[in-house]
């Protein structure tokens, strides 16, 4: 069984509540105007692309990284635009969605493509893609993946503190009175800093009955309210977007080249393989667990995001030098000015062993 047929496996595993492989992809229509924060996302992107590629080639005896995705440099608005948009709608409905890097054994590898393939033609690719080791969508996110952790460990230690705080207000000052009340004192025993993520009071009392009375009962309302706090999804995410995964499926099917998602936070860079993300939406079970499911339209299937924990990936690498950054001004016809951010410079600092290991490389073949 070859990737592409153990890809189709594991699709006919993801629940159509989550997946609906059958609903079509809509073809979408080209945005009217671009805005400072798209061009600030875009340029954050690049930086995340290049900072990759970059070292996979320094490190790598055996393999070269090369830029695959689109490359243009069009925005809404620009005279050409509309055009290049609808070639690439085009494109996701034949052959589905690019990576952004294509990565190649040396042997496989021309020096004429000078690392990158972007804009070389459709038959030329056919014959160029197939040979790839591995696919790799790169994702960026504006986090520091360190401080991130820390900042929400200090947040569960605090809801800790006022959770046990408030349970022991009520055993101690309203004891007398929660006793009348049936379960309630168990119910208040069963809160210990081990059951704090998984408990909740289903049905908080409104009580009136006395000023004690009313007072109890608001200090469980209080407490149910920061219980369910504690137990939001404190991690930062791998996020495809449903129709990304479609069209990721389409390229696979298209090429039989196994895929990955890079995330690169400021500091770190995770990755996991598209097999990984659909073994583990297949598990409803392990869901608000492991990851989560967005929804930018409830309506639409295909806007709904996948926020896997990043954990459920692998580092790949395990520094970043922060990069310079600045501001740039774009106009755009009709005098209109589009003030955004570039990044220049850093570097990653990458975990080989991991690295191999995520994309089937046999060790010191790298």
């Amino acid at each position: 069984m070859n990737y592409y047929e153990h890809i189709r496996e594991l699709i006919k595993g993801v629940p159509t509540t989550i997946i609906d492989w059958e609903i079509e992809r809509v073809r979408s229509k080209p945005p009217t105007q671009a805005f400072s924060e798209f061009l600030t996302n875009r340029e954050q992107g690049d930086w995340a692309e290049n900072i990759v590629l970059q070292a996979i080639n320094t490190l790598s005896k055996n393999y070269v990284a090369v830029q695959y995705g689109k490359s243009e440099n069009l925005i809404a608005g620009e005279e050409g635009f509309e055009e290049f948009y609808e070639q690439y709608q085009d494109e996701l409905e034949t052959i589905g969605k690019r990576p952004d890097i294509l990565l190649f054994s040396k042997n496989d590898y021309s020096e004429d493509w000078k690392h990158n393939i972007s804009r070389k033609s459709k038959e030329e690719l056919d014959k160029i893609v197939p040979l790839a080791k591995a696919g790799i969508e790169v994702r960026s996110s504006a986090f520091l993946l360190d401080e991130y952790n820390q900042f929400m460990q200090n947040r569960k230690t605090e809801l800790t503190q006022k959770i046990l705080s408030i349970k022991n207000t009520l055993l101690n000052d309203f004891n007398d009175i929660l006793t009348q009340k049936t379960g309630w004192t168990e119910s208040l025993n069963a809160i210990t800093e081990e059951t704090i993520g998984v408990l909740e009071i289903k049905n908080a009392p409104g009580w009136r009955g006395s000023e004690r009375l009313k007072y109890s009962s608001d200090l469980i309302k209080e407490m149910n309210g920061l219980l369910r706090e504690f137990k939001k999804r404190d991690f930062l995410s791998i996020t495809p977007k449903v129709e990304d995964l479609k069209v990721v499926y389409k390229w696979i099917e298209t090429f039989n080249v196994p895929h990955f998602y890079f995330q690169v936070f400021f500091d770190k860079v995770y990755g996991i393989g598209f097999e990984k993300i659909l073994e583990l939406i297949s598990k409803p079970e392990l869901e608000e667990e492991k990851y989560f499911i967005g929804s930018e339209d409830s309506k639409n299937q295909n806007k709904w995001t996948v926020k896997i924990d990043y954990k459920e990936g692998k580092e790949i690498a395990n520094k970043i030098d922060m990069p310079d950054h600045k501001s740039e001004l774009r106009k755009l016809n009709r005098g209109r000015l589009l003030f955004y951010v570039t990044f220049e410079g850093g570097t990653a600092y990458l975990d080989v062993n991991n690295l191999q290991e995520i994309l089937g490389i046999k060790q010191n073949d790298f």
